[in-house]
């Protein structure tokens, strides 16, 4: 017996349908998934047959197979487990089929029979309208996520056997969730107006910010720059509705996402360390994932001792910082996220360590001697697309 099921699996911020189709014949008995699989898929068959066992379905001793189509799309993620148990179930007859024709179905299964969390539920049940879809069946913990897109109903079941009920017939009871998903969050964020002095470093602050230009500070250590750039978020708009959805898109796809506050009120606020990685800060990977110029969409983006980072770190901020996305090409797909940030930066002036490499010096108690050359001569091609503030923190002390 034949039967299919719809799923879907994201590239970038996009979503691709795939067919999850199941055939059960006579034969020599064995479980077979094919159609370009991860190894995460691939060990869908053992959790898919352990969970069927232990809820009570009993697989018949004949040959399954299942195909995820097209065959050339890459399928990673735990997913697909839930989409699979269905079309099995749906071939041996335990699931009535009609009720998969218009559903989209995603999840991961333990081998109790569980029904857990997965990423990209978000952009999946967004771009579910257009597969046709008119439900969505996913997991509960998701629930407060998917909630998020009108015009869909929303099922959200916690076990294989609940999920086969309600495919059955029984009416649908709605969960409450946690929270509800327009809640604000109430989380204490730092406040741009605790800063006591330093007139003229808030004063560029703000003539930064209310273009969205890029914003360089140069001072001693201990001058304050980390604490005013951790303090520019809260002087930034809010977000329209359509900016909280995409950057909530990006953090979902991540798994980065609370599931007590789905949808992201205030913009991000990315601050990472100058040792990351090239694909750390760009996103990588063999299946690319978002990297920090992604996460901080439409918000800030940190560089904190800017000297120290790698120069091939710093490059691949060229195309990004003109273009407001970054494509990145896989062998499995071309992969496009968003990256419209604001890039701040902090840098010391004649430390020790630059003073000793002959790279600055500090006559006369003038850091800037000599110092200020450097700075631009290096970043002025990497600041070049869109203005940049740079701000002497030692003329304001």
């Amino acid at each position: 017996m034949y039967s299919m099921v719809t799923t879907a699996v994201t590239r970038g911020m996009e979503t691709v349908c795939i067919r999850a189709e199941a055939d059960v014949s006579d034969g020599l008995p064995m479980f077979e998934m094919v159609g370009f699989l991860s190894s995460e898929v691939k060990e869908a068959r053992e959790r898919v047959r352990t969970a069927l066992h232990n809820c009570g379905y009993k697989i018949p001793a004949k040959r399954i197979t299942v195909n995820l189509s097209p065959a050339d799309v890459k399928k990673s993620g735990s997913g697909f487990d839930l989409p699979v148990a269905v079309a099995v179930l749906a071939a041996c007859g335990e699931v009535d089929a009609h009720m998969l024709k218009d559903t989209l179905i995603l999840g991961e299964i333990g081998l109790d029979g569980k029904v857990q969390q997965v990423h990209g539920i978000l952009p999946a049940v967004a771009n579910a309208k257009g597969f046709g879809m008119k439900r969505c069946l996913i997991p509960y913990a998701n629930q407060a996520e998917a909630k998020l897109i009108p015009g869909l109903e929303i099922w959200a079941v916690e076990d294989l056997r609940e999920m086969v009920s309600y495919l059955n017939g029984k009416p649908y009871v709605e969960k409450p969730s946690s929270q509800a998903p327009g809640a604000p969050c109430c989380k204490e964020e730092p406040d741009f107006a605790e800063i006591n002095g330093q007139d003229s470093v808030k004063r560029a602050c703000e003539v930064a910010v209310a273009g969205m230009h890029n914003f360089l500070m140069i001072g001693p250590p201990g001058s304050g720059k980390t604490m005013i750039a951790k303090r520019i978020p809260g002087i930034l708009p809010p977000m329209a509705e359509e900016e909280r959805l995409e950057v909530s898109k990006v953090y979902s796809i991540c798994g980065m996402i609370s599931q007590n506050q789905p949808l992201i009120h205030k913009r991000p606020f990315r601050m990472p360390h100058h040792t990351i990685s090239p694909n750390g800060l760009s996103g990588g990977g063999s299946i690319p994932k978002p990297g920090e110029i992604s996460l901080a969409h439409k918000g800030v983006l940190f560089l904190d001792e800017l000297p120290e980072y790698k120069k091939s770190t710093l490059e691949i901020l060229r195309q990004p910082m003109e273009d407001k996305q970054i494509t990145l090409v896989r062998q499995s797909g071309i992969y496009c996220y968003p990256a419209d940030f604001m890039l701040v930066a902090a840098m010391n002036i004649a430390t020790p360590k630059l003073i000793q490499c002959k790279i600055a010096e500090m006559p006369e108690n003038k850091p800037f001697h000599g110092f200020r050359h450097f700075v631009f001569s290096v970043f002025e091609p990497f600041f070049r697309f869109g203005s940049c503030f740079a701000l002497r923190f030692c003329t304001s002390f």
